[in-house]
């Protein structure tokens, strides 16, 4: 049986499950507290060097990076293929998921920390505060993290994350006036992977780019609408990171309002 190391909040974890259970695939679940550093305990780091997660064990061998993981359960499992039909919109899907590694899940991290997350670090005492910046690997990263729980939405990448995500909403209008959905016209893997990242942007009080495009908002209600949704996505939403959502989306949706209404910079 595949054994996925994942957590609750993890966008990338999510993706895993959405095709683990759009394809009714069995798996053992092995879930990891990040913010106690489960990621970086010893013998995780032996399966995933990058100490993040998912990870999935087939047959006791780790594959990791989370696009890798759901074209491998594609390609291994090809009943309910999740690849269109066409090279050409596969090439288009594998794009959209390109998007994703390239910038958009580092403008994610950004706008969750400044918005939500710095709030369950900022409660630490300063022993705990330290040792969980220590456990990150990655200076550069180690920083940046540090910088944006510390400033949160004043920290200069805030803007820019959150105008990357108006582009990657006006991309999604202009390619859904072609196609029902991301990559062609049948479901695909695009679509599973920006599951999460639609989900996140509710979550943080920054979907009033969505819902301004009724294209984008209507094949983000269909996502929400397919039968793996509740079991993938939402039975899997930690609620202590609901109830901190809910106390910060009202000043998120304003300064993010403030943002994509000033001048580009």
């Amino acid at each position: 049986m595949l054994e996925l190391y994942h957590n609750g909040s993890s966008t990338c974890s999510t993706k895993v499950r959405i095709v683990l259970a759009e394809k009714n695939i069995e798996w053992k679940g092995h879930f990891l507290n990040l913010r106690a550093g489960d990621a970086q305990a010893p013998a995780y780091l032996k399966l995933n060097p990058n100490g993040v997660v998912p990870t999935l064990l087939v047959d006791g061998q780790p594959i990791i990076e989370s696009t890798i993981i759901c074209e491998y359960l594609d390609d291994a499992y090809p009943h309910n293929p999740l690849k269109p039909a066409s090279a050409f919109d596969i090439a288009r899907m594998r794009l959209w998921m390109r998007q994703l590694d390239d910038n958009v899940h580092a403008a994610t991290s950004t706008v969750s920390s400044a918005i939500a997350f710095r709030h369950q670090h900022l409660c630490k005492s300063p022993e705990d505060y330290e040792a969980y910046f220590a456990r990150i690997p990655d200076p550069v990263r180690r920083e940046k993290k540090r910088r944006t729980i510390e400033e949160g939405m004043d920290h200069p990448a805030f803007g820019p994350a959150v105008r990357r995500f108006a582009k990657l909403i006006a991309d999604m209008d202009s390619a859904l006036a072609h196609t029902s959905f991301l990559a062609a016209e049948t479901y695909s893997l695009a679509d599973v992977a920006y599951t999460a990242y639609m989900n996140r942007l509710e979550h943080l009080g920054m979907n009033d780019m969505i819902n301004a495009r009724p294209r984008v908002a209507d094949w983000a209600k269909r996502l929400c609408e397919r039968p793996t949704y509740q079991g993938a996505v939402k039975d899997w939403e930690p609620p202590e990171y609901l109830a901190i959502y809910a106390r910060t989306q009202e000043e998120a949706r304003v300064r993010v309002g403030r943002i994509l209404a000033g001048p580009a910079g």
